[in-house]
């Protein structure tokens, strides 16, 4: 496994955040596949994205056995919680005030990384750091009031409380992933199967089957799975657990 620099661990964070940049596109053009269906569907895609990506970084499957239990159980948080939310998040309300609030969990990574222990590099955080985070927070009050599109606020209270849920549960679980750095990030793999069997579970417990027709559903789903779902878990993994989240 490849040893890896604070630039490149940027360079990496970088390049899922551009895979996440599309996500909200490609969920609106899955269409109104149930939410848990939806997960189930493109994690069992990011599970096989996940045995290339181990071929292809020189990493063993057989590193799965090997992965503590309390980091399996932090995967599936991040991972199925996240997506689970998200999904019906932007279902439950207007997918540019969903996003406005979900994406938020860059500023809750700053501030949460603070409570990590001095050992995988926390410290205390500076004036500048809170500084930050209010102009983050600021910024994106300003969209909101600024916006040429109305922001109406429209949709359903659950699917908001839903959005601000999916923000905390990815910020937590980036900040909680350096504690394992010493996990490879193959663990993704075991992480995304375990998502996807459990959504593909409680989709046959609370929902009916939506079969997707067209290219254009198809296309997000497959687009879901290869990127945002799929190929972007596998190098931010790497990002969190050696880049400098501050």
């Amino acid at each position: 496994m490849p040893a890896h620099t604070t630039k490149s661990a940027t360079v990496l964070g970088f390049g899922a955040i551009a895979l996440w940049a599309i996500l909200a596109a490609l969920t609106t053009m899955a269409g109104a596949i149930p939410p848990f269906q939806l997960t189930a569907m493109t994690f069992a895609i990011g599970t096989l994205v996940g045995v290339g990506y181990a071929k292809l970084s020189g990493q063993s499957l057989s590193a799965l056995r090997e992965v503590p239990i309390a980091a399996r159980a932090l995967g599936v948080y991040g991972l199925f919680l996240f997506h689970a939310c998200y999904f019906f998040a932007l279902q439950q309300a207007p997918a540019l005030e969903a996003s406005l609030i979900i994406y938020l969990w860059p500023l809750l990574i700053v501030v949460l990384s603070g409570l990590l222990p001095a050992r995988v590099g926390g410290t205390a955080l500076r004036w500048w750091h809170y500084g930050g985070a209010a102009l983050g927070f600021a910024g994106a009050t300003l969209i909101l009031i600024g916006s040429e599109k109305a922001i109406t606020f429209s949709g359903s209270a659950l699917g908001y409380l839903l959005a601000l849920a999916a923000a905390f549960i990815w910020s937590s679980y980036s900040v909680a992933s350096r504690l394992f750095a010493a996990v490879p990030s193959v663990a993704v793999t075991g992480a995304c199967a375990l998502t996807a069997v459990g959504a593909f579970t409680l989709h046959v417990l609370l929902e009916t089957w939506l079969q997707p027709t067209g290219a254009t559903q198809w296309l997000g789903i497959v687009g879901l799975g290869l990127g945002p779902t799929g190929l972007a878990f596998y190098i931010w993994d790497e990002a969190m657990k050696h880049g400098d989240m501050r």
